[in-house]
């Protein structure tokens, strides 16, 4: 599922263990070089490019994911 792995990205690039699907990644702590990383993750991971403008308009688990899902990315 593409939300278990943006999940367990935003939790490896944030340094947490605790991030539910719902959680707000400037919230939690998230800033543009962590975003960096994240896009870069999705990238490699899911193969996938999201955009700085979605990742903005998108800053949840669950709201990211859908995104990328929107897109025909499939599960690794």
């Amino acid at each position: 599922m593409i939300a278990d792995v943006v999940r367990a990205i935003w939790c490896r690039e944030l340094r947490r263990d605790d991030i539910s699907v719902d959680d707000d990644f400037f919230a939690l702590g998230g800033q543009s070089m962590i975003m960096a990383k994240i896009q870069g993750a999705f990238i490699e991971e899911l193969d996938v490019e999201v955009p700085v403008d979605q990742m903005y308009l998108n800053p949840t688990v669950a709201s990211i994911s859908a995104y990328i899902e929107s897109l025909g990315a499939v599960t690794p």
